[in-house]
């Protein structure tokens, strides 16, 4: 099984309440775009993502609309297979961004962002309703209209 396979099949939801919960914030949760214009989301973890292996345990994915999810970044800053050079990841430790350098069409979606250095893995606690098989959007990004 690939690492993109084994990262989808670790995703839950976070059960908080339980003391040393990783808690992850982001900014902003909805993002209006402009195409050919850059994005960026950010995310701050409550504790360090950075494993004593040297790798942190950071994911992006986005959903894009009637799709499945699909990894963009992994383990803090590695393109997966096929996703465009547009996309980067940067960050280490507790603060992380997702940056689109031209914003495309096919961009549009929901932006995923979870951690599986603690298990169970933290994706952002819902603030809205969210596909039941899946965890909690990160960043909604659509177009700018007015």
């Amino acid at each position: 099984m690939g690492l993109p396979a084994q990262l989808l099949g670790l995703l839950m939801l976070w059960l908080p309440g339980s003391s040393g919960d990783i808690v992850m914030t982001q900014t902003p949760l909805s993002l209006p775009v402009i195409p050919g214009e850059p994005a960026s989301i950010s995310c701050r973890s409550s504790q360090s993502l950075l494993h004593s292996d040297g790798y942190t345990y950071l994911h992006w994915y986005l959903q894009k609309p009637g799709q499945s999810p699909q990894l963009l970044i992994y383990l803090g800053s590695n393109c997966a297979s096929g996703v465009p050079d547009r996309f980067s990841g940067s960050g280490s430790g507790t603060d992380f961004t997702l940056k689109i350098s031209r914003v495309e069409a096919e961009d549009i979606g929901i932006y995923y962002r979870m951690q599986n250095l603690q298990i169970p893995s933290t994706v952002l606690h819902p603030q809205k309703r969210k596909p039941p098989y899946w965890g909690c959007p990160a960043a909604h990004m659509h177009f700018f209209s007015g």
